[in-house]
């Protein structure tokens, strides 16, 4: 989780900067929500701004011509279908352009403090190798997390598996012989570790 939707609390902030942080790392995307911020903190501020504007302020996220369009439609959607205010409800976030379960759920538990699980890579991938869930997408994952994973848990549990994907339980070649759940762990799917 960056750092800049942790610090804000404000809805909007939260969702313009998971949305730049969508396959970009935490300190490109901190950078780039900083400098964006620094001008706009509204959807009628971000919109005085032109698409070149936005695009120069957060390059080099990923994809950051097609995020800068993103940012704008969804200022328009804010503004026109909701006054100017980021939905409350997982339904009407969905609804917004380029927002998944994944964004939606994040701004809900940090923008708004009410109930979601944020499920990205991570927690998919680690849910599943720790045994807890058997799933094949985010989605699954998430739904089976509804069901199973108390609901106290809900807000930081993406927050500790993100980083803990990122430091030990990579992907490939998982640091097992650093892991202080190793014996929890039933490595499912692991074939390769240090």
């Amino acid at each position: 989780m960056e750092r800049i939707e942790r610090e804000s609390r404000d809805p909007f902030l939260v969702l313009i900067s998971c949305l730049l942080s969508l396959r970009t790392k935490d300190e490109v995307t901190e950078g780039a929500s900083r400098r964006l911020f620094a001008l706009a903190k509204t959807p009628q501020q971000m919109l005085n701004l032109s698409l070149p504007k936005i695009r120069k302020l957060i390059y080099p996220v990923g994809f950051y011509r097609t995020k800068a369009l993103r940012v704008h439609q969804i200022c328009h959607h804010l503004l026109g279908r909701f006054r100017g205010r980021v939905p409350e409800t997982l339904e009407e976030l969905l609804t917004l352009p380029g927002v998944g379960r994944k964004t939606a759920n994040l701004v809900m538990t940090l923008g708004h403090k009410k109930e979601g699980i944020c499920v990205d890579v991570h927690v998919h991938r680690i849910s599943n190798r720790l045994g807890y869930v058997r799933t094949r997408n985010p989605f699954e994952t998430e739904m089976a997390l509804r069901e199973k994973l108390p609901k106290k848990y809900w807000m930081e549990y993406n927050a500790l598996l993100v980083s803990f994907g990122q430091e030990l339980c990579r992907p490939l070649s998982p640091w097992c012989s650093r892991c202080p759940v190793r014996s929890y762990c039933r490595r499912v799917g692991v074939t390769k570790s240090r």
